[in-house]
């Protein structure tokens, strides 16, 4: 059997690949959010983000109420790298969450949006000092110290008032993900090893500025088993030397549905993996604090391309108006994702849907069922929501794409489209050039 000819998932799998309640009008037509995909793509054009309003709630909502029937002392923080926009925060910080922040650019969208400073948490391998001072200026309730430069620097920046930090501590536990996500093996860029990290203890102990709160810890993101996290709290809790403290930060990494055969836990199955584990091996009075991100954000939304050209060949391909600028994922961390042509959603011979960029790697899925694509044709590509706003660039002078919040048939722009005014809002007025002319 050849590539093309191989069978496709019927649309009622990719429908479960959508936000919560997508369905099929009676024409046929995806519908997210109550909107037609069609609709959204003629009104706000494309390439387009598109992100089911209530679908986003609704997962905030599980993981506060998960965390708050499994463990009542607990906070739930966005890890906003994974969707670092203002109206996405601002949803989130409604629903009750706190919003960890990686960068100066993070802080200021968080705190646009109204989040609590108090509930916000500072990440970062390699803070400057410019950023935390924009930290402890905006009252920032925690930040992670990740090594000993940045107790260095916080001493030198924080006022009369303690500033609360965690440690990161590197747990030295292995994770089955792409190697550009783990976070916790040894030799990670992030956080310190458990004998620096008593050293650091110490040292935070004894300052008189910087009041250490508790213990940090992060094993990895796109994680389908849960074992890693309960691994991560018995090496937490076995580090003697470190002793009981009031506050775990435990991380996230709970992995996300991109493809029919991704199996990820739960929300209530991950909580419930981190609370047995800190029931057995953490002090009963303990905060827990979890920072989810792509499983909060990634199914929320989706992309809408229009098809640009299709070239029949070996390997049939269908080059869509963006690709690479827009979604990353599958250049960085070879992630799959589905598609389908909006209109006749399921099934169909397989195409390579690549994008427009000049790049040969500029593939977005490989052997995607389309049926009968077409051009002018609307393609969605689910599960979305995840880290491809955050690395979205400008390559070959591609305008960084709108994000449209749909609910109830109700479609807003959240961010508009950039300009071709936007690529050269930058630019630094320079006198004409002298040369070749007579300096007389």
């Amino acid at each position: 059997m050849t590539v093309a000819e191989q069978p496709a998932a019927p649309a009622t799998s990719l429908l479960g690949l959508f936000p919560e309640g997508s369905h099929l009008d009676e024409h046929g037509e995806l519908v997210v959010g109550g909107c037609r995909a069609t609709d959204l793509a003629e009104r706000f054009g494309t390439p387009a983000v598109v992100v089911d309003e209530d679908a986003l709630r609704s997962r905030a909502r599980r993981y506060v109420h998960a965390m708050a029937e499994h463990w009542p002392n607990s906070q739930v923080v966005f890890a906003s790298k994974s969707f670092p926009c203002t109206a996405v925060v601002r949803t989130l910080v409604e629903e009750g969450l706190g919003v960890d922040v990686a960068g100066g650019g993070e802080l200021v969208t968080a705190l646009a949006a109204g989040a609590d400073p108090r509930q916000l948490v500072v990440h970062g391998n390699a803070k400057t000092q410019q950023e935390l001072a924009m930290a402890v200026d905006a009252g920032a309730g925690t930040i992670v110290v990740d090594n000993f430069d940045d107790i260095d620097r916080l001493e030198r920046v924080v006022g009369d008032r303690p500033q609360r930090v965690l440690l990161r501590v590197i747990p030295e536990v292995s994770a089955d993900t792409h190697e550009a996500m783990v976070t916790g093996q040894r030799g990670s860029k992030f956080g310190l090893t458990i004998p620096d990290a008593v050293r650091a203890a110490e040292r935070l102990k004894a300052s008189g500025r910087l009041e250490l709160e508790g213990l940090h810890v992060h094993v990895g993101s796109q994680l389908l088993d849960t074992q890693p996290f309960r691994e991560a709290v018995e090496a937490l809790a076995g580090i003697e030397e470190l002793g009981e403290h009031a506050v775990y930060d435990l991380g996230g990494g709970l992995g996300v549905r991109y493809t029919y055969d991704d199996r990820p836990p739960t929300v209530e199955e991950y909580v419930k993996t981190l609370t047995d584990a800190a029931r057995t091996h953490l002090p009963p009075t303990a905060r827990l604090i979890i920072e989810p991100g792509r499983s909060l954000v990634a199914q929320a939304a989706m992309t809408l391309y229009r098809v640009v050209t299709v070239k029949p060949g070996p390997r049939p391909l269908v080059a869509v108006d963006g690709g690479m600028a827009d979604n990353l994922e599958p250049m960085l961390y070879g992630q799959r994702f589905e598609a389908t042509v909006t209109s006749r959603v399921g099934g169909g011979q397989r195409y390579d849907l690549v994008g427009r960029h000049c790049e040969s790697g500029d593939t977005l899925i490989r052997d995607v069922p389309l049926r009968d694509p077409r051009v002018d044709d609307v393609i969605a590509v689910p599960v979305t929501g995840a880290y491809c706003a955050s690395l979205a660039n400008n390559y070959n002078g591609a305008r960084r794409p709108p994000i449209v919040f749909c609910r109830d048939g109700q479609a807003r722009e959240v961010v508009r489209r950039e300009t071709y005014d936007d690529l050269l809002r930058r630019d630094v007025p320079t006198p004409r050039s002298r040369v070749g002319t007579d300096p007389r």
